[in-house]
């Protein structure tokens, strides 16, 4: 049975139990049982390695000990293990000596349920993962790591989880660009589900790791944090599908929690790449972690001052944010002025309609920006939809080939029907509006305010010339009745 039969086989067997409820539920459900196979899978593998490995979890919660045997507890025995004995143990770990991977499961546990409600279906769902995969396979899992990019684009349709996941090709065209090296601090400080750092991961590996040494020194270079449950849960399964055997950078926290005159120089990276959660609202007082001019409680904002302030002198990023920011005044204008004085932002892609359906239509940029010195120009390219589509959608999603021509374009740039560039003097005189229409596709939609005015002004000079024609019409047609 192939790995994608394995989970739709197990998801339609969670949809049987009354205590699972919707897509997020069965994924956290599936995630946290996968977490433990995937972890005794990698156990075997160290205790061939290390005859001295000792594990961090105790023997009687070790998976191949209470749920390898298919023959093993069911029903309301499997159950009250599982909610009195496994969760309460992994939920109070506590690490023996210096060993990290105890803090690891301790985190993973801390915010992970078990939704389930019937020992006997729990059971079928244990015999299915026990019988259908084997991380220790290397064809399992390389097959395990593209199922897990499903299970990500699945939570698009399930609900608010939907802002956890960005489209691999964004992912990749950024990571690309930034071009993390080896020894440098890669960072998400919004990190999700782990896309952005398996990326660099992956870029950082092809590139540069040719030993043992550089490997450990690239596992010891990732830093992520997440604030909720869910998606820190999946991001750790997915560091450790990626290699990274203890990855004890990636919290579980609230970034923007810690007051910003907090992080000093030894919090300072060198790359950051990110897709900071956008239209939400932070809780009451996190704004005033913040400088007094910079405060807002809009999470994007917040993100992107934070963003600036983590970065190195020379450290570049690469951001995704929604046009919102782009023209948005006040406090945004504050930011943006900082960015440019601060930061070079030196280029802006800015993303079609659709490319995050379903969680949300909202028009998309890609900023990136190195800091230190400060901008002198920008260059805006305009993402075009590939040839016959109008939009993206779940059949016809984004592909990383189209962004082929960005690549191409990168180090050879030049104005054409898709990139132009604007002085940071410009920008400057448009109050930081970045919102800039495309000098070679006139039909644009503009959010400049200057520009909308106008335009509403002439509008209204349209809408009241007809008015004055249907009047001078509808008189005359009176005058002749009479």
């Amino acid at each position: 049975m192939s790995i994608s039969t394995t989970i739709k086989s197990i998801q339609d067997i969670m949809r049987k139990d009354v205590g699972v409820d919707g897509d997020a539920q069965r994924i956290g459900q599936l995630v946290w049982m996968f977490f433990l196979k995937i972890y005794d899978d990698k156990e075997t593998e160290y205790e061939l390695l290390d005859d001295d490995y000792r594990s961090p979890i105790p023997e009687p919660f070790r998976w191949r000990n209470w749920a390898a045997n298919p023959e093993g507890m069911t029903g309301d025995e499997l159950l009250d293990f599982i909610n009195n004995q496994l969760f309460p143990s992994l939920k109070d770990l506590t690490p023996a000596g210096s060993d990290k991977r105890g803090y690891v499961i301790r985190s993973v546990f801390e915010d992970a349920y078990n939704y389930m409600k019937s020992g006997h279906l729990m059971r079928q769902v244990i015999n299915k993962i026990v019988e259908g995969v084997d991380f220790n396979k290397a064809q399992d899992r390389h097959l395990f790591g593209d199922l897990y990019e499903q299970i990500l684009r699945d939570l698009q349709n399930a609900g608010n989880a939907g802002e956890y996941y960005t489209p691999r090709p964004v992912t990749q065209f950024m990571v690309d660009m930034v071009a993390p090296q080896l020894g440098e601090k890669i960072m998400d400080p919004a990190c999700g589900t782990g896309g952005f750092l398996t990326c660099a991961i992956e870029y950082v590996r092809k590139h540069h790791v040719k030993t043992v040494e550089q490997e450990q020194q690239l596992q010891a270079s990732i830093y992520g944090v997440e604030k909720k449950p869910l998606p820190h849960l999946l991001c750790t399964t997915n560091m450790i599908l990626h290699g990274i055997d203890v990855p004890t950078n990636v919290r579980h926290d609230n970034t923007l929690s810690r007051p910003l005159r907090d992080y000093g120089p030894r919090d300072r990276v060198d790359v950051i790449v990110t897709n900071p959660p956008f239209g939400g609202m932070e809780e009451d007082g996190i704004e005033n972690n913040f400088p007094a001019n910079f405060r807002t409680r809009e999470t994007a904002d917040l993100f992107l001052v934070l963003i600036m302030h983590l970065l190195k002198d020379g450290g570049r990023a690469a951001v995704v944010l929604p046009d919102g920011t782009l023209f948005g005044e006040g406090i945004k204008t504050r930011i943006k002025e900082q960015l440019l004085e601060t930061c070079n932002l030196h280029t802006v892609v800015r993303l079609p309609n659709g490319v995050f359906n379903p969680y949300t239509g909202i028009k998309t940029n890609l900023l990136f920006f190195t800091k230190g010195t400060p901008t002198t120009e920008t260059w805006f390219y305009e993402h075009p939809y590939p040839a016959g589509y109008k939009n993206y959608s779940k059949t016809r999603p984004m592909r990383i080939e189209e962004f082929e021509v960005e690549k191409a374009w990168w180090g050879n740039r030049v104005e054409n029907e898709f990139a132009w560039k604007v002085s940071a003097d410009d920008i400057k005189a448009r109050n930081y509006n970045l919102d800039i229409k495309n000098p070679h596709s006139p039909d644009q939609v503009s959010h400049d305010p200057d520009e909308l005015l106008a335009d509403y002004a002439q509008l209204q000079q349209r809408i009241a010339a007809t008015r004055d024609q249907l009047k001078a019409v509808l008189a005359a047609a009176l005058e002749g009745k009479a």
